[in-house]
């Protein structure tokens, strides 16, 4: 069996860079995979700790069949659902289950589909060292026969073309697009790849907070928006706080906390994480008094589809023009067109 590295990175950047020299790709979203087959046993790494393998038994299934000889590829698992077809993040995610008869369930319900994007081995021969533009001829040489639920992901050279993936293919669900230098070697766990990505800005009400995992201050800061029927909802998490600034929201937000008859702060259970399921889930809730601006990417159904960053306190907003209104409505894109 391959030893799998750490996935190579991507740095963020705000703008696609021009000039020769790059590949443009789709930043599809889904879970980071590299996948390795030796001609007998399948394991998908992750970016993290843990293994993917148990996950998608459709693909590991799908990897064996269709393979056409033992390789390490990396790439990204992704789940489509709908008409057009688009990722969706929320079906992606309820995959990661303790059970082995839901995750079955699930794989045969909303089956995934894997992206690849790059080429780490083929047979005995690692190609790492290898830059990308020969890396990515041998992965289209490798999978460009290989059908579904295996794709290879599109690619150009042409900045415009990237600008225009970039507009276009948010309606299928991805979010954004990744240069790639052509001559680059595989680089594992470094930042070699630039990323731009959608963002964008909404207010929002602060429903409560999280108290740091340190038991000092705040750690992250509940956040909602009202629907057109009045229901305050709840979307996500502002947090990435100093030190210092997670002490001065404990005092900030003090007249806003919740509680009993007795004076004692009221706590509640927010949504259990899969990703962490020792974590703690209560909060301090805080009357929907307070406004803020958030920096955003896209939205996933109802919520903000990552953890928001906070620009601004809003004293002069009212939480009840915080309402979905305000967001974009991205035009939908058919997922098909994107694999072309």
């Amino acid at each position: 069996m391959y030893e799998i590295p750490a996935p190579m990175l991507a740095k963020a950047v705000t703008a696609v860079p021009a000039g020769p020299g790059y590949s443009y790709e789709p930043k599809w979203d889904g879970f980071r995979g590299l996948v390795a087959w030796d001609g007998e046993t399948v394991e998908i790494g992750s970016r993290g700790a843990k293994p993917l393998t148990r996950y998608f038994p459709e693909l590991v299934e799908a990897f064996r069949t269709l393979l056409p000889e033992p390789c390490l590829i990396d790439g990204e698992i992704v789940v489509p659902t709908g008409d057009p077809q688009r990722l969706d993040w929320e079906a992606l995610s309820q995959r990661i289950h303790p059970a082995a008869s839901r995750v079955a369930k699930l794989a045969a319900e909303t089956p995934a589909m894997f992206i690849a994007f790059d080429l780490l081995a083929v047979g005995e021969e690692d190609v790492q060292a290898q830059p990308f533009a020969d890396r990515r001829a041998r992965l289209v040489e490798l999978l460009g026969d290989v059908p579904h639920p295996v794709h290879v992901t599109r690619t150009t050279q042409d900045p415009d073309a990237a600008m225009k993936w970039f507009e276009q293919f948010e309606g299928a669900g991805l979010d954004g697009v990744v240069a790639k230098p052509l001559d680059a070697p595989y680089s594992p766990g470094k930042r070699t790849m630039l990323k731009i990505k959608h963002s964008r800005t909404a207010d929002v009400v602060a429903l409560g907070y999280r108290v740091h995992k340190s038991g000092q201050g705040v750690g992250s800061i509940l956040v909602g928006l009202y629907t057109d029927e009045g229901a305050l909802v709840p979307v996500g998490g502002v947090s990435a706080f100093t030190d210092k600034r997670r002490l001065e929201l404990i005092d900030e937000l003090e007249p806003l906390v919740e509680r009993d008859a007795d004076g004692q702060i009221v706590t509640a259970q927010g949504e259990a994480s899969r990703f962490q399921s020792g974590r703690d889930n209560a909060f301090v809730p805080l009357r929907p008094e307070r406004v803020l601006e958030v920096k955003f990417d896209q939205m996933e159904g109802w919520r903000f589809r990552h953890t928001v960053q906070l620009l601004r306190w809003r004293p002069d907003r009212e939480p009840r023009s915080c309402t979905y209104a305000q967001l974009e409505v991205v035009n939908a894109y058919d997922l098909a067109d994107v694999l072309e």
